[in-house]
């Protein structure tokens, strides 16, 4: 049965994934918090939150789920060629804050960010926590693109991403990738399928089968010292 669920404060639980609502595609619940033990909670179970400024906490399932798999991403020979012109350089969890700032920034025809100050302080928490972890690109000493997510076993929760140059953003998921793929990483969760993903090489899949999925991966063990600070070269 699909309904939208109002969660109660006190608990951690969620309802199944499957009774999200098929329009608005996937919205499962409201309310709660956004503490690290809810949220750990919601992605374990194919779930997170997305809303605006001003809105009660949404959290959503949708279906399809778009998906990445490690070893999958298109990179193209242009973009190949582009990156090897570039004196970029990368690091991993060197500045997840503003990576997540440069995440919230405004964006062309969008108005406000989901990204709110809120959302930060928690994934922040997260981050402190050793669950949360971001990629960095950088020109010089200025960061100009990277991106940012959870790890959930063998599963990695992507978030957002952004880019001051042309091609950061893609340059930041070949190195997730060639990180995911040198730790032991099964799955990309990309949550919901666009142009841009897609053009990177993008699946969707039914929620049952990420489900399914998920349910065989999150438990599953990664290079214990997967997230290391560290620079990372990029392999192309």
């Amino acid at each position: 049965m699909n309904k939208l669920s109002y969660l109660n404060p006190e608990q951690l639980d969620f309802p199944p994934a499957e009774q999200a609502l098929r329009d608005p595609n996937g919205l499962l619940a409201v309310g709660g918090d956004l503490q690290p033990d809810r949220l750990l909670n919601a992605y374990y179970n194919g779930i997170f939150p997305w809303f605006n400024q001003d809105d009660p906490i949404l959290w959503w399932s949708p279906d399809p789920r778009a998906v990445f798999i490690p070893g999958s991403l298109n990179i193209s020979r242009s973009l190949v060629k582009y990156l090897k012109k570039q004196q970029w350089t990368f690091t991993i969890n060197k500045q997840f804050s503003k990576v997540m700032q440069g995440c919230a920034a405004p964006r062309a025809k969008q108005d406000g960010t989901w990204i709110t100050a809120d959302i930060q302080q928690a994934y922040l928490s997260l981050h402190q926590q050793g669950r949360a972890h971001s990629i960095e690109v950088w020109e010089n000493d200025t960061l100009i693109g990277g991106l940012y997510g959870l790890a959930i076993g063998q599963v990695f929760c992507g978030e957002s991403m952004f880019h001051l140059r042309t091609n950061a953003s893609k340059a930041a998921m070949i190195v997730l990738q060639q990180h995911l793929l040198r730790c032991g990483f099964k799955l990309i969760d990309a949550q919901v399928e666009n142009d841009h993903l897609s053009s990177m090489g993008s699946k969707s899949i039914s929620r049952n089968d990420f489900l399914e999925l998920l349910r065989h991966l999150r438990n599953g063990n990664v290079n214990s010292d997967s997230w290391l600070t560290t620079e990372v070269k990029i392999e192309l």
